[in-house]
């Protein structure tokens, strides 16, 4: 067959587009630069997987399944409501529709559904709980934790 340029072939079975090809979106696969950054960390722990351990460095931990482990370093926890997540975590952001058994440490907003349920030590920076959400525990803002941990010190060197 003959050929125009002479790397491609003429006639009507030469031509051959390039067609653009969808990336798929795996739970925990790197993403590339051209994506939300934002999600670029992200594991998915999906629905009657566990997961026992350390997680750091991620952006945002959703929990379908069971997660007993220390978060840290992270930005932000979604607990959907099959979800379970027992350990100590120190986030940025929390939304639970599930169930949180531990210390639970969220800088900035802090929000129950209905479905959810805190039980342990948490301290946070705003928080809203819908109708129906549940907190048993103790419940302090960032700032009244930390004015009682300085307030600690000082109360026992004035007792002795």
């Amino acid at each position: 067959m003959a050929t125009a340029s002479g790397d491609r072939p003429t006639g009507s079975g030469g031509f051959r587009p390039e067609i653009a090809r969808r990336v798929p979106d795996l739970p925990g696969a790197a993403r590339s630069a051209g994506d939300d950054g934002e999600d670029s960390k992200k594991l998915i722990v999906g629905r009657e997987i566990e997961l026992n351990g350390e997680i750091t460095t991620c952006d945002t931990l959703v929990v379908e399944g069971r997660v007993t482990a220390s978060l840290g370093r992270c930005r932000r926890i979604e607990i959907t409501e099959s979800g379970v997540f027992k350990g100590a975590a120190e986030i940025d952001e929390a939304e639970i529709s599930g169930l949180f058994e531990g210390d639970l440490k969220v800088r900035g907003q802090l929000l129950l559904r209905a479905s959810g349920r805190i039980t342990g030590d948490v301290r946070y920076g705003r928080l809203e709980i819908e109708s129906g959400g549940e907190i048993v525990g103790n419940l302090a803002t960032i700032a009244e934790a930390a004015e009682a941990t300085a307030a600690t010190p000082l109360a026992t060197a004035e007792a002795s």
